[in-house]
């Protein structure tokens, strides 16, 4: 008799991690899946710990205790560049972008294809305009001139060339921090737009917000952080956009607050 396996593995798992400096506690007993072709959204306040969350994922900081498993396997990546290698992209909300530079050069910065031997080798500039011209249009962003400095787009647009770069490169894992943060609801949607077409096209995602409304719009699943630590995990099915919207609000502590306010009887 055989047993049907439905578990899939994550991609990316954090299982009760922590993470101090010094006498402080940054994060303390946060677990967490990201799934292939899912949301995964991570809500909370300044202060809440989503930043160092993101330079744990991002192999930028390493977790002082619990277990981060990438694709089953137990792994520590000690620099962003082996996350990268192991499949894990971050888009941090100041996007590492050079504003003057044309859209073409900053969607190669760093990896550029080069043509030629010896000394006569040089950037490949048709391959490098071609492709990325490509790229953001298969994600459904139309540039018609992808010579301009990537100063002159709007933030949603900045943020989803830096999403179909990370698309375009290979990663598994999009981890991509408040990029919502700074825009307008018209750019907001934008971007979650293509927020939601990296996750059709197979990725994990794990959007950092601190806007439950723009996290229930795309997310499967939501984790809660506050000062620290994780004061809830849910999947879609089990919470409702006010419930969410509660429990990022403060919940129970919002209640007591209310109560305070209210005026005495007179």
């Amino acid at each position: 008799m055989t047993t049907d396996v439905t578990e899939r593995t994550a991609l990316v798992e954090l299982a009760d991690v922590s993470k101090y400096y010094g006498n402080i506690r940054a994060l303390e007993g946060v677990s967490l899946e990201v799934h292939a072709g899912e949301i995964t959204c991570v809500l909370g306040d300044n202060g809440a710990g989503k930043s160092t969350l993101i330079k744990i994922v991002a192999g930028l900081h390493q977790h002082d205790a619990g277990t981060f498993r990438i694709e089953g396997e137990e792994c520590r990546p000690a620099s962003p560049r082996e996350a990268l290698d192991r499949g894990i992209a971050t888009v941090y909300q100041d996007l590492a972008v050079v504003p003057l530079m044309p859209v073409w050069r900053n969607f190669f910065l760093g990896s550029e294809p080069r043509k030629g031997f010896g000394p006569f080798k040089r950037l490949d500039v048709d391959l490098m305009r071609r492709t990325t011209h490509a790229e953001l249009l298969r994600m459904g962003i139309d540039l018609r001139d992808v010579d301009q400095p990537i100063g002159t787009l709007s933030g949603g647009e900045r943020q989803c060339v830096a999403i179909a770069r990370a698309v375009y490169f290979g990663a598994k894992v999009l981890v991509l921090d408040e990029p919502t943060a700074a825009l307008g609801v018209k750019q907001s949607g934008v971007v979650l737009k293509y927020v939601a077409r990296a996750r059709d096209a197979g990725l994990g995602v794990v959007f950092i917000t601190h806007n439950p409304h723009h996290a229930y719009l795309v997310g499967d699943r939501f984790v809660l952080l506050k000062r620290g630590t994780m004061v809830g995990s849910h999947t879609r099915e089990e919470i409702t956009l006010e419930e969410l919207t509660r429990q990022m609000a403060g919940g129970n502590d919002l209640d007591d607050l209310r109560h305070e306010l209210e005026r005495a009887p007179r």
